[in-house]
């Protein structure tokens, strides 16, 4: 048995399993956020619960390539060498330690990282559907289900990206919560931005079970 691939495939599997898992936890706890029965430091608990839980499924997105990358090329259904095997976990891991700088650091410095970590995803986004179209359109020798995989985390990037924009009006509701207590327009403001972003991490939902589909079916 080859060790290795086992726990490099189990690893590839605790990627969706941590990401729809993350994004439950986070989906369940800003009910609480919008619970008019909660004192205000019990919803900002609720939000601070969210934040770090939604780490799980921003964690997963960002290992997502590496492992599934170093799997396709451990199984041989990438010709690739082990040099770009190694660059893409130290591309993949300092993205990681980047994302988690934005979530640790405030202020100017947050905002810095906050910025650069924009700048990879928008490029990474253009990235994988490049390859992914490539793939398919067999400018690139790509298994059938390994180019519609990096079309979907394109997707899942994009989704993320959304997402973002979509909760801008939360935060000075959230920040006048903090500072003036609950009001009737502040709840209507966090109510409404919460009913916006649900359907759309509803469809991201989808997009990773898609993702976890093709990986097992393995259509080439």
């Amino acid at each position: 048995m080859d060790h290795t691939l086992a726990l490099l495939t189990l690893l590839h599997l605790l990627i969706p399993i941590y990401w729809l898992g993350g994004d439950l936890g986070a989906f369940y706890s800003s009910r609480f956020l919008v619970d008019p029965k909660r004192t205000v430091p019990e919803r900002l608990l609720a939000l601070h619960i969210l934040n770090n839980i939604d780490m799980a499924p921003r964690t997963a997105l960002i290992l997502a390539f590496p492992t599934g990358f170093t799997l396709a090329a451990m199984k041989g259904w990438l010709a690739v060498s082990g040099l770009a095997v190694t660059g893409v976990w130290v591309a993949g891991l300092a993205w990681l330690a980047l994302a988690w700088a934005v979530h640790i650091l405030h202020g100017p410095a947050g905002k810095t990282y906050k910025q650069i970590d924009l700048a990879i995803r928008y490029i990474v986004l253009a990235a994988l559907i490049a390859t992914g179209v490539a793939g398919l359109a067999g400018v690139l020798a790509l298994p059938l289900f390994i180019a519609l995989k990096l079309l979907v985390l394109a997707f899942c990037i994009f989704i993320g990206l959304l997402v973002r924009r979509q909760l801008v009006p939360l935060i000075p509701a959230i920040v006048d919560l903090a500072k003036n207590g609950a009001s009737p327009e502040g709840d209507k403001t966090i109510a409404g931005v919460l009913a916006v972003t649900q359907p759309t991490v509803m469809t991201l939902w989808a997009a990773v079970l898609i993702a976890s589909f093709l990986g097992i079916a393995t259509p080439l």
